[in-house]
Order: structure tokens, then C-alpha cells, then sequence
């Protein structure tokens, strides 16, 4: 009989897994209902303000890496759905902000967006184990701005 895994390995392994099947399913719903990527909605999303950011700042919440935000950056503005800006007080950095035609893009993907978690997440639990879930991950991500304890041994 094999062991029982470790509970926070069968959160772990569950969560992996929640995300590499709903990802794509909810880009490939949201491609053909829009025709916007859920990669640039998600820069749209973080952007959908009054706010600029720094394409530092916009990598952080779309947790890409600094070459990513780049290039997806340099997509939507081919299409003219946000601006980049010099940043007049740091030449190697640059801020973004959403155009008018961004904005109206995103508004219009959003009811797609939300429809599809609802019905690929949301409708699968019921209200407090989604509140549950919620205030869980959230509480994993608070350590985050502790300094990181090192590489771990392993045998």
C-alpha cells in the first residue's frame, strides 16, 4: 500500500493542476469569443485604471518575466491598445497605460472572462469553499515579502 501523500503536497499537486487544464481552456474560450488572448487581457486587466505602471510593476502582476511583458506589451501596442512612455526620471525603464481602444477592449472581453470562471471554477464549489480557497492562497502569498531563506539540502 502506498503512503499517503503529504496534505500540502496533495494541495500543491492539485492547484498545478487546476491551473494547466483551466488556463488554456479559458484562453482558447476567450480567443474565439474576443479574439484577445487571456495573456493580453491579462495586461489589460492590471492596466484598466487611471494608473500607469512600470513595466517592472506590470511583469509583477502578471507574473512574467521581464522579456515576456516585453514582447506581449509591444503586441498590444501594435494594436494600439496601450501606450509605453519613456520614464522621463530613469532611461532604462518605462511605463504603460491602456489606450481608449484598450479600455473598450477589455470591457467588452470581460463579461467572457468572467463567465468562463464561473463556469470552468466558480460553479464547481460552492460560495464558502471559493471564500475558503480565496483566504488560503492569500495567506500563502503574505510570507512573500520575507527575505528568502536560501537553497534547501536535500539527500
Amino acid at each position: 500500500m502506498a503512503p499517503k501523500p503529504h496534505p500540502a503536497v496533495s494541495a500543491w499537486a492539485a492547484l498545478l493542476q487546476v491551473h494547466a487544464r483551466l488556463v488554456p481552456e479559458l484562453d482558447a474560450e476567450l480567443r474565439r469569443s474576443t479574439g484577445l488572448p487571456l495573456s493580453w487581457y491579462d495586461v489589460l486587466l492590471e492596466l484598466d485604471g487611471p494608473q500607469r505602471l512600470r513595466m517592472s510593476d506590470l511583469g509583477e502582476r502578471v507574473v512574467l518575466s521581464r522579456t515576456r511583458v516585453s514582447r506581449l506589451v509591444t503586441e498590444l501596442e501594435a494594436q494600439g491598445l496601450v501606450r509605453r512612455e519613456s520614464n522621463p526620471d530613469d532611461g532604462r525603464s518605462a511605463f504603460v497605460s491602456i489606450t481608449d481602444r484598450g479600455r473598450e477592449r477589455f470591457r467588452e472581453a470581460a463579461p467572457h472572462y468572467l463567465s468562463g470562471i464561473e463556469r470552468r471554477f466558480g460553479g464547481q464549489l460552492e460560495r464558502g469553499e471559493l471564500e475558503t480557497v480565496a483566504a488560503a492562497l492569500t495567506k500563502v502569498l503574505a510570507p512573500a515579502d520575507l527575505p528568502d531563506p536560501g537553497p534547501r539540502r536535500t539527500r
